[in-house]
């Protein structure tokens, strides 16, 4: 019986290495960054203005196991988001997740993985399921990536591509079990047409959020319209994007705000970049436009759904995510600040600006940029709407085909904004800010 079962055993160990094996191709690529910050005004008010120094960094890798042709799983993770030396967030502080991750600030300082779906090329089309990236559509303008629960499809007629999503927001189901109709959910078709030197395209997002019922008895609704285009004309990059929102929020059990059981949700923003490249020499300038909320129109949010976006950057200290995430926003006086959560708000901004690469692996470009309020907040005496000018000059050197290095300096002339709703005996102070990244690609 012994030499019976030692035989089926050898005989199956042989079929099984016999066998072909499904083989996976594993590719791996990502980014390490080190930085270090000196921002010499970490508040705008002119009696309270301490400085901070400090470095930080972080590691992005993405892995992607192709199992077959066409099938692959791709996934994601931050690790060792930090400033050095810095005490370490408390595990599971706030819940929520972080910036532009599927984990909390205490996993990013460690490790948490943001990305897990599968990508299918199918003969009838591209399906993703799975955590993935959220909140980006045509330019880098008003993009707030974040790590979601998705289902996309894509496909592709000749030049026109049709793009659907599903996203879950918020889920209040698991594991209360009673909320089953207090969830976030997104819906989103894009058409998208390709040509040689550009493409255009219209991104519509249909938004359904009940995750404040039955607590908060109110629950929002409303549609992000998007068009967008991208051209290369001769020597000149061109992109402009429109984002209009438009919906209400109802209130119902009897609950009204400000005497009112709906408010009328509407938001606007638009922006418009141009660069020219002249052999070692470039220019271009930017407008861009986020509308803001008028205080005294208590049935209606003017300045809804919309924001300039952590992922657009256009100054060093003003409307800047890297200020906020790492330093906080400079603060003036009731409330005002440099940027919103690291994005643009209810502002008009304009920037000129101007590059050299006089080798191929330098880089210096210098920035101009001004910036007023589209509403003031809700008070007696305005000096002024003015966020300021800010004049920024970085270079960047490549020093490898993948480790690069910049430096940058930026100073905000402040402006009249910052003083806030009083502006009596609220002065406020200039700020300056260098900093200095290393970037590791692979």
């Amino acid at each position: 019986m012994k030499r019976f079962w030692l035989v089926l055993l050898t005989l199956g160990l042989f079929a099984a290495f016999s066998t072909q094996a499904m083989a996976v191709d594993v590719k791996v690529s990502g980014e390490f960054y080190a930085a270090g910050m000196y921002l010499d005004r970490t508040s705008l008010q002119k009696n309270v203005n301490p400085s901070t120094a400090f470095y930080f960094q972080r590691l992005r890798v993405r892995t992607d196991f192709v199992v077959s042709p066409g099938l692959t799983l791709v996934t994601r993770f931050d690790a060792m988001e930090r400033a050095w030396g810095a005490a370490r967030t408390a595990p599971g502080f706030g819940g929520a997740p972080y910036r532009d991750s599927a984990g909390t600030q205490a996993e990013n300082e460690n490790i948490a993985i943001d990305w897990a779906y599968i990508n299918y090329q199918s003969p009838i089309g591209i399906f993703d399921v799975g955590y993935m990236n959220d909140g980006a559509t045509g330019t880098i303008f008003g993009n707030n990536y974040q790590p979601k629960g998705r289902i996309k499809y894509s496909k592709s007629f000749g030049p026109a591509t049709l793009n659907l999503a599903y996203t879950k927001d918020a889920e209040n189901s698991v594991p209360y079990g009673g909320n089953a109709d207090a969830d976030d959910d997104k819906y989103g078709i894009e058409g998208v047409y390709k040509w040689k030197t550009g493409k255009a395209g219209m991104n519509v997002n249909y938004y359904n959020q009940k995750q404040n019922r039955p607590f908060a008895s109110n629950k929002i609704t409303y549609f992000l319209v998007t068009p967008y285009a991208m051209a290369k004309i001769g020597p000149v990059d061109l992109q402009a994007e429109i984002n209009y929102a438009i919906g209400d929020q109802k209130y119902e059990d009897g609950v009204t705000v400000a005497g009112h059981d709906k408010i009328n949700l509407q938001g606007l923003s638009a922006y418009l970049d141009a660069t020219a490249n002249f052999n070692m020499f470039y220019v271009g300038g930017s407008l861009a436009y986020v509308s803001g909320n008028d205080p005294y129109t208590t049935d209606k949010n003017e300045g809804f759904g919309v924001n300039g976006g952590r992922e657009w950057n256009p100054c060093l200290i003003l409307f800047n995510n890297d200020v906020d995430q790492w330093a906080g926003s400079p603060a003036g006086y009731n409330g005002t600040a440099t940027s919103n959560a690291g994005r643009m708000t209810n502002a008009y901004f304009y920037q000129l600006r101007g590059g050299v690469r006089p080798v191929e692996s330098l880089d210096i470009v210098m920035t101009v940029s001004y910036a007023h309020a589209d509403k003031t907040l809700a008070g007696a005496t305005w000096e002024g709407r003015d966020y300021g000018y800010e004049v920024d000059v970085a270079g960047t050197y490549k020093i490898t085909n993948n480790l690069s290095y910049m430096l940058g300096a930026g100073y905000l002339f402040t402006g009249k904004w910052f003083k806030g709703t009083t502006a009596v005996n609220h002065d406020v102070d200039n700020d300056y800010l260098v900093i200095n990244k290393l970037t590791l690609t692979f």
